[in-house]
């Protein structure tokens, strides 16, 4: 039985998420239906990471067997087909070995999280990125995010829901940019780990935006994640300015 890598872009805005619901829209739902198009029966797909609800994807990967050879290309061109009109695409397709495993032999995880300070209501970007109206100071935020950077327990900055066996993870990179934009001042926050916690992402984005407002200093982010207790943390960003941008492997299987 073949096994297939497929890379994965989506709009999270009309989804509950990546993980398939039984009575909501779900990304894996989606696509494990459009398998069913092509090979009748159940389907069950398995993700590098499982997006919350409003959460987009421009490197998401998951991973099905098919009983049927099927050549990459042809896979996701006829996945696309079936995936219509829903905001999802395979932007590609790889035969893997019996024993590659999206989630369990991915090496890393990076996210973009898009914050515009503007204070007209967007429209084009409208559930494209968080908004705020008011201005953010860069440096603060560079200077605040170095805390952060590294082996620490995350407790912090983890969703009381999360059900990781341990709130100790490396943070490989978070790094933070200004871009001056034709819709607003947008700030771009790029974080590159193993595996993440739940609601790490937006909370450390959420925290790190009460910096930049001038309502923290960044040394209170070191006493937060110091602290190792979820009511030090600041608020919790939305989900609509949230990427999975990409996965690692330690051999690529979408690189020929």
């Amino acid at each position: 039985m073949p096994r297939y890598a497929l890379k994965v872009e989506y709009d999270g805005a009309p989804f509950a998420g990546w993980q398939r619901q039984a009575d909501q829209p779900s990304v894996q739902g989606a696509i494990e239906a459009a398998l069913a198009r092509l090979e009748p029966g159940a389907h069950t797909i398995a993700a590098a990471g499982r997006t919350d609800a409003g959460v987009h994807a421009r490197g998401q990967v998951c991973h099905c067997d098919l009983s049927k050879d099927w050549s990459p290309f042809r896979l996701s061109e006829a996945l696309n087909y079936h995936l219509k009109p829903l905001p999802v695409a395979i932007v590609d397709a790889a035969l893997v070995a019996g024993d590659w495993h999206a989630r369990f032999s991915a090496t890393e995880r990076r996210y973009l999280f898009r914050l515009v300070s503007r204070r007209a209501p967007l429209t084009l970007e409208a559930g494209q990125v968080w908004q705020v109206k008011h201005d953010l100071d860069l440096a603060p935020m560079q200077d605040a995010a170095r805390y952060l950077i590294g082996l620490h327990d995350f407790t912090t900055f983890r969703s009381t829901m999360c059900q990781a066996t341990s709130p100790v993870k490396t943070l490989d990179a978070l790094d933070i940019t200004q871009v001056e934009t034709d819709w607003g001042m947008e700030h771009q926050f790029r974080l590159r780990a193993r595996s993440f916690l739940h609601n790490q992402v937006r909370s450390f984005v959420g925290t790190l935006e009460r910096v930049g407002a001038g309502a923290w200093n960044p040394e209170d982010v070191q006493d937060a994640l110091e602290a190792r207790d979820r009511a030090a943390c600041g608020p919790v960003s939305p989900p609509q300015g949230l990427y999975l941008t990409g996965v690692g492997y330690p051999d690529d299987p979408f690189v020929a």
